[in-house]
This record gives C-alpha cells, structure tokens and sequence, in this order.
C-alpha cells in the first residue's frame, strides 16, 4: 500500500468518525430541545435576548465598571499617602490633630493602633473587584504589609496599614472607591426582563383564559333550505322532500 493510500484511509476513518461524532450531538441537541410549538416560540424569543444582555452586560458595563472602580480606588491610596507622608515629615505633631484634619477634609478617619501584627484576612466577598483593585494599588503606591476589609461594614471599607511605630487604621467611604451602578445596572436588566418573560409566558400560554368552543345542542332544531322558488324541507340525512 502507497503512501498516498494510507493517507486517503486515515481521512476516511477520521471522517467516518468526525460524523458519528456530529451525528451522537445532533440527537443529544434534539432530545434536549423541545417538541411543542409553543415552547420553541419561546426558545426564539428569549435566547437574542439573553444573549444580547450578555454581551452588553460583560464586554461593554464590565469593563467601565472595572475601569471606573480601578480610578476611584487609585485615588483612595493615593489620599491615604499623602497621610502618610504627612505622618512621617511631621513628627512634631504628637497627637495627630493635623493629620486628623487633613483626613476629615478629604473624607477619611484616620485613627492609630499599637504596634502588632495585622488581623488575618477575611473572607472574600461575592463581588470582589474592590479587593483586588485596592490590594493592588495599595502594594504598588504604598509598599506596606497591609489589610483591608470590605466586608464588615456595608457603607465602609476599613484600612489597616503597618508603620514603623503603630498601626494606621483608615475608614473611607465604599462609595468613594467602588462604583457599584453596573452591579445595580445589570440586577435591574436581568430581573425586568425575567418579569417581563414570566409575564409573556404566562399571558401566551394556551391553558390561561382561552375561550372554550360552545357544545352543540342534542335538540338542536333541522335546518331549513329556502329559496325564491320552492321551499326544501330536511327529511333525513341524505334526501330531501319537496313541496
């Protein structure tokens, strides 16, 4: 046997099998959908849709959501630096009046703990794209064993930064870091249209409020057949009298 043959069996074979391959797909796709009309309407109208939602949802609001939280977070750290610098360039202010100052103008708290080891991680939230932009803009500007917690408290996302002589604790506000529209944007868009496909569904389907044909009579009267001329009188089912 040629090479030439060898190759045209090897592309039979392999496409005897990429055809039993499709064929066992094809039946499994059949079996899943479904048979009736009404089901298949519904199929027609609710796949463009979800997959329309998708793409607007996580090509076009994720990446301004991720692009927008990543800014308001860099600017957050950015904030807490400049507390810092103050902290380490000023170190005649014992009580931290002034730094307390400039924190409350730019919408932190700012407290100081002990020296001591940080708290052990918490655990991650569902959406956690404010703790990874926070984690990485806080080791990028920042450079300090650190911990966050953005779970404890809803409003607020709590800071704790490791000095050389105490603990920096900052208490910023979630909105100022976290943009969380989109999050609402896409709850609001996934359950208005699953509102609205309930509604649909429920309004087409044939067992809700569909009128039921009328029975006809047992005694229901013969009919009658006139005409200008002679008048037909029904005399059984397949003759009729005339007069």
């Amino acid at each position: 046997m040629s090479t030439l043959d060898t190759g045209l069996t090897l592309i039979r074979t392999a496409s005897r099998r990429v055809s039993a391959v499709n064929g066992w797909m094809g039946n499994a796709f059949k079996s899943w959908m479904p048979t009736g009309l009404y089901a298949r309407a519904l199929l027609i109208m609710i796949v463009p849709m979800v997959v329309l939602q998708t793409v607007v949802a996580f090509v076009f609001m994720e990446r301004h959501w991720n692009t927008v939280t990543r800014r308001l977070s860099a600017a957050v750290v950015q904030d807490i630096a400049s507390l810092i610098d103050v902290y380490n360039g000023y170190p005649q202010d014992k009580d931290r009046a002034q730094l307390r100052r400039v924190a409350q103008r730019l919408q932190l708290v700012v407290d100081f703990l002990p020296v001591g080891d940080l708290p052990p991680p918490g655990p991650k939230p569902f959406f956690s794209l404010l703790d990874q932009t926070l984690s990485v803009q806080l080791g990028r500007q920042i450079a300090r064993p650190f911990w966050i917690d953005t779970v404890g408290r809803s409003n607020l996302v709590e800071i704790r930064i490791q000095l050389d002589d105490a603990v920096m604790r900052i208490f910023a506000q979630r909105s100022a870091a976290y943009a969380s529209n989109s999050e609402i944007f896409i709850f609001w868009m996934l359950g208005t249209s699953s509102i609205l496909l309930i509604v649909a569904a429920t309004r087409s389907s044939p067992s809700c409020g569909s009128p039921t044909p009328p029975k006809a009579s047992a005694k229901a009267g013969k009919p009658r057949i006139s005409g200008p001329v002679a008048r037909a009188r029904y005399a059984g089912p397949h003759r009729l009298s005339w007069r």
